[in-house]
């Protein structure tokens, strides 16, 4: 027969192993759920000081962005950049509209651009556009030495190539 004192210790255990079990799977889905999600690509109004003729085609290209009419966003977010080459925004804005139509090169180029020229901006340095590009600040890779930084001048037989 068994003791009653080892029953009702079994039993507590089992209920602080059910409660631990449950607080556990409660912070699990609190965790998941504070995941941050991915922020939508959406256009940026340009910084004071830009001509006003690059605040009205980023008005239009965002219109146009907005629209999923992303050939038309880019001719627009073209005309902006060229009215202002030292904005950061519309460069970015210019990028996303590539992006949109599959121009990743050119997209890459712009994104790299629009960090440049505002290396202030956490708007375009953490939005999920330029992630997939890189850090622009982060230190080129050096080779080791002794390691070989460009192909070989010579072929086989030590002809030039």
């Amino acid at each position: 027969m068994r003791k009653p004192e080892v029953s009702i210790a079994r039993d507590g255990a089992m209920k602080y192993l059910s409660m631990f079990g449950a607080i556990l799977l409660l912070a699990g889905t609190v965790a998941c759920s504070m995941m941050s999600k991915p922020k939508p690509l959406v256009p940026l109004a340009l910084e004071s000081g830009v001509t006003p003729q690059a605040v009205t085609k980023t008005e239009q290209g965002t219109q146009a962005y907005q629209a999923n009419q992303f050939d038309e966003a880019k001719n627009y977010f073209s005309q902006a950049v060229a009215a202002a080459p030292q904005s950061g925004p519309a460069h970015y804005n210019y990028a996303l509209a590539l992006n949109a139509l599959g121009d990743s090169e050119q997209a890459r180029q712009q994104f790299m651009e629009a960090a440049n020229l505002a290396p202030g901006d956490t708007v375009i340095w953490d939005s999920p556009a330029l992630r997939p590009y890189g850090n622009v600040e982060a230190p080129k890779k050096k080779i080791p030495a002794g390691m070989p930084s460009t192909r070989p001048t010579t072929t086989i037989g030590g002809a030039p190539r």
